[in-house]
C-alpha cells in the first residue's frame, strides 16, 4: 500500500540494496584505480556481549584535520554490512572527509535501541581517536541511507543526556553529530497502525504494546533548535519509506529555524535514489558548505 511502511518487503531488498552500493558508482561514476585515501580496516570501536564491533576508516591524503563522517549503511535494521556504503566512504574521503563506516548490531538478535547505542559508541571512539585518523572532533557528520539515514538523523536531533547508553561515563566524548545528511530514511514510527507487527522484530512489538520504542525510536520526536544542519534526499517513486516521513522532518525542522534541506530525486525508487549522482553531489555540496565552509569558516 503506498504511503504505508513496508518492512518485511525492505528486508527482501535489502540484500539487492547492498549488492547495488557496492558497485563502486558515487559522483563521477567509478572509483579511481589508485585512489588518493588510505583505507584503515577492521578497527575495533566497541567490544559488546555478541563481539566485537569493528569500523573501516577511509582518510584523505593530507595533514588535516578533516571532517569526520559516520556512514551507517541500510537494511531494515536486520541486515547489510559497513562494506555496503564503501563507494559512498571513498568519495566522502576522495572530497576531504575522514569517512568511518561502522557495523552495528542488527535485528531481531538485538532490538532498538541496540543501533542507535553502537552509533553513539562510534562517535565517541571516532573522537577519542580523532588525531589518530585526522579528524577535527568539532565537524563530525553523518551519512546514511534507509536504516542508516533513520540513525544518523537520530543521532542528530538527541542531546547527549538523551536515549544514553546505560553505563557510558559522564565524561565520555560527545556522541552529538554536527550534520546530518540521510537517505530514504524513516524518521516518525508514531503513526503507525497500532496493531501492524511489520517492525516487531526491530522494536520488540507493535505500537500499543511498545509505544515507548516506537516514540523513542522516531528522530522527529527530539527535534530541538539546536540541532544540526541536516538534508534528507528520497526516490520519488520510493514505495517502501514515505516520502511524507523525511518531507514533515524537515518542515518542522525549519519551523524551528535549523538549516534543513529535502531533495527528491526523480524517477528513483528506494533503491535507486542512493546511486543518483545528481542526488550525491547535492548531498555533498551541502556537506561542504556546513562543514567547511559556513559554520566553521574552512
Amino acid at each position: 500500500m503506498r504511503g504505508k511502511y513496508r518492512p518485511v518487503r525492505l528486508c527482501i531488498l535489502a540484500l539487492a540494496f547492498s549488492f547495488a552500493i557496492v558497485s563502486g558508482e558515487w559522483l563521477d561514476g567509478t572509483l579511481a584505480a589508485e585512489p588518493s585515501i588510505e583505507i584503515v580496516r577492521d578497527k575495533v570501536y566497541v567490544q559488546r556481549d555478541s563481539g566485537p564491533l569493528a569500523a573501516d576508516i577511509y582518510i584523505p591524503r593530507g595533514e588535516g584535520p578533516f571532517p569526520g563522517m559516520l556512514v551507517v549503511h541500510g537494511g531494515a535494521w536486520r541486515f547489510g554490512s559497513r562494506g555496503q556504503l564503501a563507494a559512498a566512504a571513498s568519495a566522502l574521503a576522495e572530497n576531504g572527509y575522514t569517512a568511518i563506516a561502522i557495523n552495528y548490531r542488527l535485528a531481531p538478535g538485538h532490538t532498538f535501541p541496540a543501533q542507535l547505542y553502537d552509533c553513539q559508541a562510534a562517535v565517541r571512539w571516532v573522537r577519542a581517536h580523532a588525531k589518530e585518523f585526522k579528524v577535527d572532533p568539532e565537524r563530525i557528520g553523518g551519512f546514511g541511507y534507509s536504516a542508516g539515514g533513520h540513525l544518523v538523523a537520530l543521532l542528530g536531533t538527541l542531546g547527549d543526556d538523551q536515549m544514553r547508553e546505560p553505563g557510558v561515563p559522564a565524561d565520555a566524548p560527545s556522541a552529538r553529530l554536527q550534520l546530518v545528511l540521510a537517505g530514504g530514511a524513516p524518521c516518525d514510527f508514531r503513526s503507525i497502525p497500532p496493531n501492524n507487527a511489520g517492525l516487531s522484530y526491530w522494536l520488540g512489538g507493535t505500537r500499543s504494546g511498545k509505544p515507548d520504542a516506537y516514540r523513542d525510536a522516531s528522530p522527529a520526536n527530539f527535534i530541538t533548535p539546536d540541532d544540526p544542519p541536516m538534508l534528507f534526499f528520497h526516490g520519488a517513486q520510493d514505495e517502501l519509506v514515505p516520502i511524507a516521513s523525511p518531507k514533515s522532518m524537515v518542515e518542522q525542522l525549519v519551523e524551528r529555524k535549523i538549516k534543513a534541506e529535502f531533495h527528491m530525486v526523480p524517477k528513483a525508487g528506494h533503491l535507486q535514489a542512493i546511486t543518483d549522482r545528481d542526488a550525491l553531489a547535492h548531498v555533498l555540496a551541502f556537506a561542504n558548505v556546513q562543514l567547511k565552509v559556513e559554520r566553521h569558516g574552512k
